[in-house]
């Protein structure tokens, strides 16, 4: 099968500001921007990179930039020649796995500090959890173990959760998928043909656009700030113009923002989507974790077309691959028919796990909660002491804050911090279509000693790439 072509259009939509933050020569410059979409799986192993000329063309360079830039991509092992295929991306066999310590100017690999997943270890009463749970392994084991529905403990218990937070729910509304993921894909293949426009927020969790873009959604997005949440007249007025088969939302501490959206937006939302004849998908992977103010009930809870997911990953610990999906009996049927052409259930230990955890989760959240008012407070008062010319929030839960930068240098900045061990996902990553360079989320979930470190690699590579006043000074391609 010949590798699949990135077009040129879509080449230069996430091209968008290569260019700034930057005085390299044009093709080092392109150069090092492909490299960052490859880095970050923008744009995957395999595919086959525009022809030289329609790029030149979709960029206003000359095929001349274009050709050196390839050229360059090709020396430092990230584009291959095929026969018959033009040039294909690759990654470096020491970019595979753990970054090469050559490649990141001597860093040694154990030392990495990869915070691309915002996440927290395992909560305290995990441990204890599995030991209860394998109780119950010779009443499993009498199974065969195929299980697309979920383990009816299990089921129980989210469906208490979902009602105690003020949205009555039975059991035979709760389907368990294998973590959150596993639901958006497998709702984006029952919801969405090819063609449907799918409404999502910009920026957004990336793997949630890319589920909705493998099942032939044409995206729609909707600006999300981390200070001013979402515009509800944008929202509204994209919800009416068009009419989306699907609304993929995160309205209770928003991923990668950190807003929640307000109660009059949430009314909007919910009425316009049953007028339009939209689902709303709401992923409430993040919304449980809130360190200050009081919770929102369940978008759900508001009525109308809403299907909620929720996962076992962020609250107890990501090993534990256990999500749900609670919706009307009819939307889960069509799901369990549709589930075994990607799998063929949920593993069943994970399920009994799952079952001893979720009855204590606001427990659970209340230990979380300190460690999280105190990692979130110690990253943002560093940054804003050390980094004053940075927007940096002070979200009021989640795991990360969506600092704004100033200036288009969110993949440059990344880099640099690469080079010292330090592994960020730049803001583009987060954007539908590209763009938000001028952004990067950074958590705030690791030990205090690699706060401390983070914050430190930051300013330093601030300075590197010309802080604020200036360009970023020579190739990027140095510090990869």
């Amino acid at each position: 099968m010949p590798p699949v072509l990135l077009s040129s259009r879509s080449a230069a939509l996430l091209l968008t500001d290569w260019r700034a933050g930057t005085d390299a020569p044009a093709y080092e410059a392109l150069s090092d921007a492909v490299r960052v979409l490859v880095i970050d799986g923008r744009i995957p192993q395999g595919v086959r990179l525009p022809a030289e000329r329609g790029l030149a063309a979709a960029l206003g360079v000359s095929r001349t930039t274009v050709a050196n830039a390839y050229a360059r991509l090709r020396e430092d092992g990230f584009l291959v020649s095929v026969r018959g295929s033009g040039s294909v991306v690759r990654l470096p066999v020491g970019l595979i796995g753990r970054p090469d310590p050559e490649r990141l100017g001597g860093v040694v690999a154990d030392d990495v500090l990869d915070l691309r997943k915002a996440a927290l270890h395992a909560a305290p009463g995990v441990a204890d959890a599995v030991e209860r749970a394998t109780r119950h392994v010779p009443a499993a084991l009498a199974g065969i173990g195929y299980d697309t529905v979920g383990d009816p403990g299990l089921r129980a218990a989210v469906a208490d959760r979902y009602t105690e937070r003020g949205l009555p729910t039975d059991p035979s509304q709760i389907v368990v998928t294998i973590g959150a993921q596993h639901a958006i894909a497998l709702l984006a293949r029952v919801l969405v043909r090819r063609g449907d426009a799918v409404l999502v927020e910009s920026p957004t969790y990336p793997h949630a656009h890319e589920a909705f873009r493998e099942a032939g959604g044409r995206l729609v997005g909707v600006p999300v700030d981390a200070r001013t949440g979402w515009d509800a007249a944008a929202l509204e007025t994209t919800l009416r113009r068009t009419a989306p088969a699907v609304a993929y939302v995160m309205p209770e501490l928003h991923n990668p923002t950190g807003a929640t959206m307000a109660a009059s937006t949430r009314e909007v939302l919910v009425s316009v989507a049953a007028t339009v004849g939209t689902t709303v998908i709401a992923d409430e992977t993040m919304g449980e974790l809130r360190i200050d103010g009081t919770p929102s009930p369940p978008l759900a809870a508001s009525g109308g077309p809403v299907v909620m997911i929720g996962s076992a990953a962020k609250v107890f610990w990501g090993g534990l691959r256990i999500g749900w999906i609670r919706a009307e009996p009819e939307l889960l049927q069509r799901l369990l028919l549709a589930r075994p052409t990607g799998d063929l259930g949920t593993p069943v230990l994970d399920q009994l796990v799952a079952r001893e955890l979720v009855p204590r989760t606001a427990a659970v959240l209340e230990a979380r909660r300190a460690s999280l008012r105190q990692g979130r407070d110690e990253v943002v008062a560093a940054l804003r002491t050390r980094l004053p010319e940075w927007d940096v929030p002070s979200p009021a839960g989640g795991l990360t804050t969506w600092v704004g930068l100033g200036r288009p240098v969110s993949s440059a900045l990344v880099l640099a911090a690469r080079s010292e061990g330090v592994v960020l996902a730049s803001g583009g990553v987060f954007g539908p279509d590209g763009g938000f360079e001028r952004f990067l989320r950074v958590p705030f979930t690791m030990a205090p000693a690699d706060r401390v470190r983070l914050v430190d690699v930051l300013e330093r590579s601030w300075s590197r790439i010309g802080g604020d006043g200036a360009g970023v000074r020579g190739s990027l391609a140095a510090v990869v």
